[in-house]
């Protein structure tokens, strides 16, 4: 399964490559990284149904994650990927924005990786029903 990280922090692509070594060796997960929202929407247009989880971060400069989530759910439709948002600012106010625009879950940083392998372990096996 294709996984789309959008961070315009440069470490996180290291530390996601780490953390799923075992999974990207074993051929179970493809991440593909962006460092914006202009960038993450070209990937998802030019994946079309290839892509079924973007983790975005909620604080970046230019597109926020925000406003990237908003496209997401206009424009990717047939079928929606699964979004994941991750910030630092973990807060009921974001939370709940974040759920209102469609976002499937919010997740603090630092990442949790073990919960974060459990949503994904539960989209690949929605996306592998469908």
């Amino acid at each position: 399964m294709k996984i789309l990280v959008v961070d315009d922090e440069i470490d996180v692509k290291i530390l996601f490559e780490q953390r799923f070594r075992k999974e990207i060796r074993n051929g179970e997960l493809t991440l593909i990284f962006a460092s914006n929202g202009f960038d993450a929407l070209d990937v998802l247009d030019n994946n079309k149904q290839k892509i079924p989880l973007v983790l975005s971060d909620i604080n970046m400069p230019g597109m926020t994650g925000i406003d990237l989530l908003k496209k997401i759910r206009i424009l990717h439709t047939d079928p929606p990927p699964g979004v994941i948002m991750i910030t630092a600012y973990g807060d009921k106010e974001n939370y709940d924005r974040c759920k209102s625009l469609g976002a499937d879950d919010l997740l603090p940083k630092p990442v949790d990786f073990k919960l974060l392998k459990e949503l994904i372990a539960e989209r690949v096996a929605n996306y592998n029903m469908s």
